[in-house]
């Protein structure tokens, strides 16, 4: 039998954090604080240094990019210093 379709009974012997209800409300229940946080963003004034830093969420959005920049440099970095699984021996 998949995964994809376990029966309710298999679904109550798994740990709290693995089951799809536990799973669905921690994602629903980040998403919302996204975007209470992101409209909070619009309603109070900040002192910037810089011109864009007045953008609204743009703290969130230049963690994002900053996020997925780090993934693919570190995956172009895999590819420049991986060695063979046997490097070491001998």
């Amino acid at each position: 039998m998949s995964d994809s379709h376990e029966r309710p009974e298999r679904e109550a012997h798994k740990p709290w954090l693995y089951r799809r209800g536990t799973i669905n409300g921690v994602f629903w229940g980040l998403l919302g604080l996204c975007l209470v946080l992101g409209l909070a963003d619009l309603f109070y004034h900040r002192h910037t240094v810089f011109g864009f830093e007045a953008f609204p969420a743009i703290y969130g959005i230049f963690g994002f990019v900053s996020f997925v920049f780090i993934v693919f440099a570190g995956i172009g970095l895999r590819k420049l210093i991986m060695r063979d699984e046997d490097y070491y021996d001998g």
